[in-house]
């Protein structure tokens, strides 16, 4: 047997053992989002209960998808400081690693009517980037692989769209392959790839293109030929699952309810739980008491 035969075996063996770990793995996490927070309405009372409630659980970790603050895109520059700091500080009494992505309103200085020049060198995505880290990337737990997107592309004339860009298209292909297609698969986005939304939201102001990522099929065709378990989303503060072609796409209402002022079209302020048993993963959504101020 040659050296090369060696390595391979040794490889292959490497990955069935992954795979077989995956398969009896037993754990839980958190997906929490939208948390919007900011000094008004007692949202940072309202995090700081939430966040609570996630350590009572004793989960393995939790995944943030998005929309800490409320709200960047439209704010000067010592305001955006003062609503991330004020996330940092609750974010702490987080008791398990917190695996964040960013959401439309984590970037500065973006909304069409702000003031912020582009050469500002927090602009953009690098106030998120320099607070809380990177965009986009990926991680492992006992035998299931994580992958966390941004899927926000910000729009040269101010404002955004959903869209996973195509630098990050390239970036997640070159990920996937270095992954088995055994290997169970999450997939983390704060705008969903698949979703209802749009048949049930009345916003007047809410269009597709500012709602779900656009190029939604361009990523899932990347996904289909791996075994993708899970899509978690975020964005438009409603419960829903959508299951098409054996993964379930998960969207877990908001932290913030209707952004503080109680329910959104009837979901109630909470974060979802995600168990791992037997090679499945299930779902159940969490509220923690919060009531907002009539």
């Amino acid at each position: 047997m040659t050296r090369r035969d060696v390595l391979k075996a040794a490889a292959g063996a490497a990955t069935g053992a992954a795979v077989l770990n995956a398969a009896d793995s037993q754990f839980s996490f958190i997906h929490f989002t939208d948390t919007h927070i900011q000094p008004e309405l007692r949202a940072a009372d309202g995090c700081r209960m939430c966040f609570q409630r996630i350590n009572r659980i004793r989960a393995d970790f939790a995944l943030c998808g998005g929309d800490l603050i409320f709200d960047a895109a439209a704010q000067e520059k010592s305001r955006a400081h003062v609503l991330y700091d004020l996330y940092r500080d609750a974010h702490k009494l987080i008791e398990m690693p917190v695996y964040s992505a960013i959401g439309n309103h984590d970037i500065f200085g973006i909304d069409p009517q702000s003031t912020v020049a582009k050469s500002d060198p927090e602009y953009g995505k690098k106030m998120f980037e320099d607070r809380i880290g990177k965009r986009y990337y990926s991680f492992a737990h006992k035998g299931w692989q994580f992958i966390v997107l941004d899927s926000i592309s910000v729009k040269d004339s101010g404002g955004y769209v959903g869209r996973i860009d195509d630098p990050q298209i390239d970036w997640l292909r070159g990920e996937l392959a270095g992954i088995d297609k055994k290997t169970p698969l999450v997939v983390m986005t704060h705008m969903p790839l698949i979703s209802s939304v749009m048949q049930i939201v009345p916003d007047e102001w809410a269009t597709p293109q500012t709602y779900v990522v656009g190029n939604a099929r361009n990523v899932l065709d990347l996904l289909w030929p791996y075994n993708l378990k899970a899509v978690l989303q975020g964005h438009t503060h409603i419960r829903e699952t959508v299951t098409y072609n054996r993964c379930q796409f998960i969207t877990s209402g908001a932290v913030c309810g209707n952004w503080w002022k109680g329910l959104r079209l009837g979901h109630p302020e909470g974060f979802g739980v995600l168990t791992v048993k037997n090679g499945e993963i299930s779902w159940r959504y969490e509220t923690y008491g919060f009531q907002a101020a009539s």
